[in-house]
């Protein structure tokens, strides 16, 4: 989080002998404050110049605090020209790796506990020797009820749409307001839809 200033040259400057805020005859400590601010360099590798001057917020309230109170002519925002706000670099604690491998381990655990459930009614029959008629009845009754399933959602979602559009025009008088509650509610429909589409194909594929 930011706490500091990137002082500009016109603060150094403003601050030195015969600079701008001389003739304000700031308070000793602000002063002294400002001033050791200033003349200290701290390091940052992702500063050009290798070394920069941090000038606290506070220091700055006060400042600007003084020059009100004073009725100064000269502005906070000139003072600052050039100045820039000073982000530290976040440095990211390392992980910990018991952790992590402990991370790892339930992640494996989840994975197979998903596959086993997933397989739990999948047999390996060979086709050509466990296969039956009956067998054969079941997969083209799936699939025809996945192809009218899948015709009843065109046709809801369709409906939904042109429903809500023509129903629109009593509210909306624009075409682009009625497309956009047409589409909206077509939208929401077909989520409903596809949602109850995916629970029966689940159930389906449970009971194969």
């Amino acid at each position: 989080m930011a706490s500091c200033l990137l002082a500009g040259k016109r603060l150094v400057r403003a601050l030195g002998p015969g600079g701008e805020l001389e003739p304000e005859q700031l308070p000793r400590k602000l002063r002294a404050e400002l001033e050791a601010a200033l003349g200290k360099k701290h390091k940052d590798g992702d500063l050009s110049s290798g070394s920069a001057r941090l000038v606290s917020f506070r220091l700055i309230r006060e400042l600007h605090q003084y020059l009100r109170e004073r009725g100064s002519t000269l502005y906070l925002h000139e003072l600052l020209e050039g100045s820039e706000i000073y982000l530290p670099e976040v440095v990211k604690p390392p992980r910990n790796p018991e952790l992590v491998a402990r991370l790892e381990k339930i992640k494996i655990q989840l994975a197979n506990e998903e596959y086993k459930r997933i397989t739990y009614n999948v047999t390996c029959k060979d086709s050509r020797h466990g296969g039956t008629l009956s067998d054969l009845g079941k997969q083209v009754r799936s699939v025809k009820a996945l192809v009218i399933t899948i015709f009843n959602f065109i046709v809801t979602v369709a409906a939904a749409f042109v429903c809500t559009y023509l129903g629109s025009q009593y509210i909306f008088t624009e075409m682009a307001s009625r497309v956009l509650a047409a589409l909206i509610v077509a939208s929401v429909v077909g989520l409903a839809e596809l949602y109850v589409m995916v629970r029966a194909m689940e159930g389906e594929l449970g009971e194969l």
